[in-house]
């Protein structure tokens, strides 16, 4: 089996790094990505969440800023919580095994 997602697109907004309680970096942020499109359509852009960790949450955070282009390696991870209504959802994101400049 095979969960590898390669993506490009722009930074919808300035990433902010946070700290977890045993001084582990995590860094959550979304890009805009925009699909292929066929001659005379209009162009749509899919967002897609990002979730890096450790130096990679570092590196983003470091030096990437709302509308830069970023490219994205990673796999498609599933999260289940409750909202504060309590109804179960399901986030899906990406988790950020390779950040580079585009």
């Amino acid at each position: 089996m095979l969960n590898v997602v390669v993506l490009t697109g722009r930074l919808t907004a300035d990433p902010e790094l946070k700290t977890t309680q045993s001084g582990v970096s995590v860094c959550s942020f979304c890009i805009a990505v925009e699909r292929r499109y066929k001659s005379g359509e209009d162009r749509v852009s899919d967002f897609i969440n990002i979730v890096a960790w450790r130096s990679s949450a570092e590196f983003v955070s470091k030096y990437f800023k709302k509308g830069q282009m970023i490219a994205i390696e990673g796999a498609i991870q599933t999260r289940k919580y409750q909202d504060k209504d309590g109804n179960s959802r399901t986030a899906f994101e990406v988790l950020a095994n390779n950040v580079q400049f585009a």
